[in-house]
Formats: C-alpha cells, structure tokens, sequence
C-alpha cells in the first residue's frame, strides 16, 4: 500500500479548557468503492500518552481503514504530540477529547455515525465517551486494560462502556499483560447490549499494537462494521 492510495488531511480542533488537537483525516482513495450505508467516520482513540502513547502509533490502522473505504480520525489528545494542554493520569480530561473531536467530525464531515475504536489506555477514554454522543453506533476496544494493576488508574471508567446498550467489540490477546482471559470474560458478564470479543491467540498486549497486527486490526474492525 502506498502513501498515494489515500489523502491525509491534518487540522486542528478546539477541546475544553482551550486545548487544540492536533488530528489527522485519512480519506479513501477516489476509485475505492465505500462499502456501508450513510457517513460514517472511524475515531481511533490512542494509548496512555503519559508512557509515549500518540496518533502516530494508530497511523497503520487509519491507513488499512482509509484504504478499505472508511474515512479514519486520527489525533493526539491533550499533552501528546503536537497537541496543547496536560495529559491526565485517569484520562477523564481526556473523554472531553474525544467528545470535542467526534462533534467537530459531525459537524464539518457531516459524520451522522461514529464508531469509536480505543486502543489499550484509549479504550477506556473512548469508552466513557460512547454514551456522551448520540452520534456513535458502536465501540471497538483493543486491549482494554481491565486487569487489576491498571484498574488502579482506569478502573472508574468501566462501568460507561459495560452499561452502554450500543453494541461493542472487545478485541485482545490471549497472551495481554494487563488482562487475562479470564479477568476479560469475568468484567464482560455485567455488559448490558451486544458484547462480542475476538482473542488473538498467543499474542501479548504490545504485540497486538505493534504495525504487524494493522491490517489484521482493520479486518476485525471491518467485520464489525458489516454486522452492525
């Protein structure tokens, strides 16, 4: 895939408390037919930026998205990247972000229908910004960190997403560092709505985010997408 099979728009988008994010607009390519109903964008939420995480690391996906139809939403939320403000340590500040970011998308792109996909810290963040859009008509995590280590930091935001009605997919490795198996099954017992997983077998939790799971991270988006 080259650079020249979709278009990269950069702009910026005002948050509270006068942030701007830096955000990144992947559009498919003119001759890709666009395969689903209505305008709908894919908002990628990234990791924790306070260990290095930023929208550069989700560029694969967008790109594999963008490339398969979809116009993907890239961006750094407060204190990554080029991004102004203070990142969080629990990531509340950072759900404003993401609403911020999500009702500029609908608002200049005409995006009616949003799926949010968070990725590690920022399936928490984009989890607990679901319910705050009416826009969004489902949620895709890959890797939440519902294990106990990182529920000290994360742990407030679960009851957003898991009593959220709109449908979701958790996506994770059967090797994730931050949540085993069993912790994932156990926590998804009290989601309320569709809740579907899909288990990477024998992959870590940083695996599954490094570039040689991309494409196979927009494929599992895609299937969801088709099944909404």
């Amino acid at each position: 895939m080259s650079s020249s099979d979709f278009t990269v728009e950069s702009c910026k988008v005002d948050s509270e408390e006068g942030v701007k994010l830096h955000t990144r607009i992947f559009k498919p390519p003119r001759n890709v037919e666009v395969s689903h109903d209505g305008n709908l964008v894919i908002v990628l939420v990234h990791p924790f930026s306070l260990l290095g995480g930023c929208q550069a690391l989700l560029k694969g996906i967008a790109s594999e998205l963008a490339s398969k139809g979809f116009t993907s939403v890239t961006f750094d939320t407060r204190g990554a990247g080029k991004s102004t403000g203070r990142a969080t340590l629990t990531g509340f500040a950072e759900v404003k972000d993401v609403v911020a970011v999500c009702r500029w998308l609908s608002q200049n792109l005409d995006a009616d229908r949003i799926l949010l996909v968070g990725s590690s810290a920022g399936a928490p963040i984009a989890g607990s910004a679901v319910e705050q859009l009416e826009q969004v008509v489902g949620y895709v995590s890959l890797g939440y960190p519902f294990g106990l280590m990182a529920s000290v930091l994360f742990g407030r935001h679960h009851k957003a997403i898991l009593s959220s009605p709109k449908p979701k997919l958790f996506v994770m490795g059967t090797q994730d560092g931050f949540t085993s198996v069993c912790q994932l099954k156990k926590k998804l017992k009290s989601a309320v709505g569709r809740t579907e997983t899909h288990l990477i077998e024998g992959v870590s939790h940083f695996q599954m985010e490094g570039p040689e799971y991309d494409s196979q991270m927009a494929d599992v988006i895609c299937n969801f997408i088709s099944s909404l």
